[in-house]
């Protein structure tokens, strides 16, 4: 008996978005989806415009939907004047068949940052979002404020650290990390305290920017910026676990490679740099514990069925393409794994003895007063 060929796939988003744009008088060509590589959004080109519409699949920040397109238009609204982030056309509200809503943003063109773009032009955009003026703080609404930014970064730290009893968790991984998050407040100490608050990216690995043709770095992922500590972003930039997360941008980078990225972003911060150069070691293991207890949430929770209805964080892998699944979870193994972990505290030792001679030697001098004037 023959059967009839396929029909077209029929995509209910698709479907919705394009009648949305119809309704909002925005004559755009067709819709195309590109591949699904994140975990956070759908991507959509919208031909003709320039433009592609980013389209969530839940919040990271586990905020309702209005609230969370809210946080989406801030962060980049507030991270434009940087210059190193798409411009943003427009945003769809909540609403049948998008229930997240979306993001009209620049459709923006350019390579992967590899190694060398991850010690230079990826740092020196960071560097130009962490020097934005700072509003007070009544202002700083909706993005998280960072009145007490250590404080807030342990307690997303002890939250996901639940997780680390997970089977699939090494055991003596999950006793190293909880070790680590006993003293890790000793280590980050009255330095990392003082420091100035920035607004930071909070999702700064490499695999989040796109290098223009001129060689202008553009952060392309901002929904979970915040107000905090920069030399996070920094780790986030530059870390094992970051650099090899996206197949398309996979490299590592030496201790030595990393120290002379500190040094460039330090450098391009002015004169702020002696306020963070103390506590760039101790924040890196603290993005570095953070991308751990990521990884044993993402095997604790993505195996869950997927919320009957958009509502917060939801990592369900039925959100997601069989490939990517398959992608972060072997991600997610290796780096919990002994022989990773071992890797990250050699390379911490290796810094902290470089940042140590760097200090002794006067460099990014460290005479400030006890605290920062800032609003």
């Amino acid at each position: 008996m023959a059967t009839s060929a396929p029909g077209p796939v029929v995509d209910p988003m698709l479907d919705a978005l394009a009648d949305r744009l119809a309704v909002q008088g925005l004559s755009v060509g067709r819709l195309a989806c590109l591949p699904d590589q994140g975990l956070a959004h759908r991507h959509v080109v919208l031909h003709g415009t320039g433009w592609l519409a980013r389209v969530p699949k839940h919040s990271q920040l586990n905020l309702p939907p209005v609230q969370h397109l809210a946080q989406e238009v801030a962060c980049f609204r507030r991270a434009a004047p940087s210059g190193h982030t798409p411009a943003l056309h427009g945003s769809l509200a909540p609403g049948p068949g998008l229930p997240w809503g979306a993001l009209l943003v620049e459709h923006v063109h350019g390579t992967v940052a590899g190694a060398t773009q991850a010690q230079t032009c990826v740092l020196d955009a960071l560097a130009a979002i962490h020097r934005l003026p700072v509003p007070p703080l009544a202002d700083r609404a909706p993005l998280a404020p960072g009145l007490h930014p250590v404080q807030e970064w342990l307690q997303v730290l002890g939250a996901q650290a639940a997780s680390l009893a997970h089977a699939e968790v090494p055991a003596a991984t999950r006793e190293l990390v909880q070790q680590r998050l006993l003293t890790l407040p000793e280590r980050l100490g009255p330095t990392c305290a003082r420091m100035p608050t920035t607004l930071v990216a909070a999702d700064a690995h490499p695999g989040n920017f796109l290098v223009r043709p001129n060689g202008r770095a553009v952060l392309v992922d901002l929904e979970k910026m915040r107000y905090g500590l920069a030399p996070l972003d920094v780790a986030h930039a530059t870390l094992y676990t970051s650099t090899t997360w996206d197949v398309a941008t996979s490299f590592t980078l030496t201790a030595t490679e990393v120290h002379q990225a500190h040094a460039h972003w330090l450098d391009a911060m002015g004169h702020l740099a002696p306020w963070y150069a103390p506590g760039m070691v101790a924040l890196r293991e603290a993005m570095w514990l953070w991308s751990l207890t990521w990884c044993a949430k993402w095997l604790a929770e993505s195996a869950c069925a997927a919320k009957p209805s958009a509502s917060g964080e939801d990592w369900s892998q039925a959100h997601h393409t069989p490939a990517l699944v398959q992608h972060v979870g072997e991600r997610a193994r290796h780096y919990l794994s002994g022989v990773c972990v071992q890797r990250q505290l050699d390379e911490l030792s290796d810094l902290s003895r470089a940042l140590s001679s760097d200090l002794s030697q006067g460099r990014w001098r460290r005479d400030l007063p006890l605290s920062h004037a800032q609003p």
